[in-house]
C-alpha cells in the first residue's frame, strides 16, 4: 500500500499531454451527443424533399423565408412552430438567378388543392400576382411591381390535407397586364390558364413550389403523392 505522499508522486508522474487528449476526447464526444442525440428518424425538423412527380415542377426558382431558408421543392417542417409561423409572416424572397436585366417579369403564387387536394374545387387559389418586375430586381429577389393581387400567406384550412403552393415566372415582354373585374372579385377558383391565354403567355421561365398543411392537424404525417401534372399545372391555351 502506497503512503499519502507515494500516491501524489506517481500521479504527478502522468503525462499531460495524455490529460489534455482526455480533456478534448471528453469534449468531442459531448459535441457529438448535442449534434446527433436528438436526430432520429422521426425528428420533425428534417426538411424533406417533394416526391419526385412533384419536384418537376422546381426549375430555376428560389423561394425563402425567414428561419426556414431556400423552401424550393421541400415541405415545411413541423418543428419551431414553422407551419403557424407562414401563415402570418410577410412575403418571401423569390429569386430568379436567370433572369435578364433588360426584361420584365410576371410573378404568380397559386395554390391548387384549395379547399383541399382530393376535391380541388377553388383551384387556383391566387395567393400573389406582380407585373413589371425588372429582370435585374428579379435576380436579386426585390418583387417591384404591380400588385394586381397583394400577397396572402399560405393558410391550409385544418383537416384538408397537404397543400401545394406553387410560383411561376413569367417573361411579360411589355405587355400591359391586368385582372378581369370578376377576376377581382374573388381569388378562388381562379381561370389561370384563361388568364395566361389571354396574354399569350407561354411556358414559365422558372417554376418551383413547396408544401405544407394546418399547423393543427397529426404531427408526423407524411406529405402525400401525386403528381402537379398535367392537371395541377395551368397550360396557357
Amino acid at each position: 500500500m502506497l503512503q499519502q505522499p507515494e500516491a501524489r508522486r506517481v500521479f504527478s508522474r502522468v503525462p499531460e499531454s495524455w490529460t489534455m487528449r482526455l480533456a478534448v476526447a471528453a469534449l468531442l464526444l459531448g459535441l457529438t451527443m448535442v449534434v446527433t442525440g436528438d436526430k432520429g428518424d422521426n425528428d420533425p425538423c428534417v426538411y424533406e424533399a417533394l416526391p419526385d412527380n412533384d419536384a418537376v415542377l422546381c426549375t430555376g426558382l428560389k423561394v425563402s423565408y425567414p428561419e426556414l431558408g431556400n423552401l424550393g421543392c421541400m415541405v415545411v417542417p413541423e418543428c419551431n412552430n414553422y407551419r403557424q409561423k407562414i401563415t402570418y409572416w410577410t412575403e418571401p424572397i423569390v429569386k430568379f438567378p436567370g433572369a435578364l436585366d433588360g426584361a420584365t417579369y410576371i410573378l404568380v403564387m397559386v395554390d391548387p388543392d384549395a379547399p383541399s387536394r382530393s376535391s380541388p374545387k377553388a383551384r387556383f387559389w391566387r395567393h400573389w400576382l406582380v407585373t413589371d418586375i425588372k429582370g435585374a430586381d428579379m435576380k436579386k429577389g426585390k418583387i417591384q411591381g404591380q400588385e394586381l393581387s397583394p400577397y396572402q400567406p399560405p393558410s391550409p384550412p385544418a383537416q384538408s390535407g397537404f397543400h401545394r403552393y406553387q410560383f411561376f415566372v413569367y417573361l411579360q415582354e411589355g405587355k400591359t397586364i391586368s385582372l378581369l373585374p370578376k377576376e377581382n372579385k374573388t381569388r378562388g377558383s381562379w381561370k389561370m390558364d384563361r388568364f395566361l391565354s389571354r396574354f399569350h403567355l407561354g411556358e414559365p421561365e422558372a417554376s418551383t413550389q413547396f408544401m405544407t398543411q394546418n399547423y393543427q392537424d397529426t404531427l408526423n404525417h407524411q406529405a402525400p403523392g401525386g403528381s402537379s401534372e398535367p392537371e395541377d399545372k395551368p397550360e396557357p391555351r
